[in-house]
């Protein structure tokens, strides 16, 4: 054994400072602005709770650039950042002076992108692209297999370029339905010079990753309290906002966002009315004050897509956000909450109609 491996080295003090850092992020509950009602405040301490579970996951277990791992960052009950129901997002770390190849199956999911990102989520908030690729601009084999390399410099054949920045692949992969349609199979492994097992944990390496998990988690909770901030200065309407700065915190730029701040109270409910462009794919969801995504796993009326909505003879769709079912429309479960914010997605559309929005009384 050297004396790396052998000396003492008692590190307590590592974990205390992790927990003091980790803790600040929960000032994020005691914003003026933050909602002080019951549902709202415990649904912001368990959302700390997950953005620590996901960030202990990408930035201890699931951080080393030379034996990349593609994890689920959201899931059925992890949730960032107005997350898509339709969508399953996968992410891996990645450094920009190595190579990878990603291979794969395309199977049946209509969309498919991979984006690298330089994450500065635990800094300044956002997430800029270095990098995209989807299905569209993807060659194939015949039995629908797929091959990307990944790199700065540029390659033949399917390419997702990097820059001196790129810390983050992303993988989005957005269905019709869940149930029935196939995600495409996705693998990642670094190609080039590098290691062939990894190396001893140091001490000085697993501190730096708490630390950088703890302001990851305190970077990304103000990220979108600032978010919910700014759509509340416009409540109940489609946010007027520049779309660049959805895309610099890690959007995909294939999408137009419409975000929205509802504020209703008992017995009133949002109407909105949109006409749909021609688009590969919409949809609206709800979400809570920290722009988690609600509960649809197990309530299917939290969110709609164009393949789930009733049309009016039109062509046109109405959305009732309301506590119990109106009877018309497409209806929208407000799952106990009387404010919250919500998005409304156009997909691969070349025009961007704003849906229109008012407060009705049922």
């Amino acid at each position: 054994m050297n004396d790396a491996s052998c000396g003492n080295a008692k590190l307590g003090h590592v974990w205390r400072e992790f927990c003091e850092e980790l803790a600040q992020a929960g000032d994020v509950l005691m914003r003026e602005e933050a909602p002080g009602a019951a549902i709202d405040q415990a649904e912001g301490l368990r959302y700390l709770s997950r953005l620590t579970r996901t960030a202990l996951n990408m930035l201890v277990d699931s951080a080393d650039p030379d034996f990349p791992r593609l994890f689920l960052l959201c899931d059925d009950k992890i949730k960032i950042g107005a997350d898509n129901p339709d969508n399953l997002y996968q992410q891996c770390v990645v450094s920009a002076d190595r190579e990878y190849r990603i291979t794969g199956k395309r199977n049946t999911v209509p969309y498919f992108s991979i984006g690298s990102k330089a994450n500065r989520y635990a800094t300044d908030g956002t997430m800029a692209s270095t990098g995209e690729i989807e299905f569209a601009d993807m060659e194939f084999g015949p039995d629908g297999s797929f091959k990307i390399v990944v790199s700065k410099d540029e390659k033949p054949g399917n390419w997702l370029p990097m820059s001196d920045d790129t810390s983050l692949l992303i993988v989005r992969q957005t269905f019709d339905d869940k149930k029935t349609q196939v995600p495409a199979d996705v693998r990642i492994e670094r190609i080039g010079p590098g290691p062939e097992t990894p190396l001893v944990l140091r001490p000085e390496q697993i501190e730096s990753q708490l630390k950088g998990a703890a302001q990851w988690v305190r970077g990304t909770a103000n990220t979108f309290a600032d978010w919910s901030e700014w759509f509340k200065a416009q409540p109940n309407r489609i946010y007027d906002g520049d779309q660049a700065v959805f895309y610099r915190a890690g959007g995909d730029p294939n999408i137009w966002y419409g975000h929205i701040y509802f504020d209703l109270q008992p017995g009133e409910a949002l109407v909105i009315r949109a006409t749909p462009p021609e688009c590969r794919m919409w949809n609206f969801q709800l979400d809570n004050w920290w722009m988690e995504s609600l509960d649809h796993v197990n309530n299917p009326h939290v969110w709609i897509n164009g393949s789930m909505a009733r049309y009016e003879p039109d062509g046109s769709v109405i959305v009732v956000c309301a506590d119990t079912d109106p009877g018309f429309a497409n209806w929208i479960d407000l799952a106990g909450h009387r404010e919250g914010t919500g998005l409304w997605r156009w997909l691969g559309a070349k025009d961007h109609p704003v849906p229109q929005v008012e407060v009705v009384r049922l």
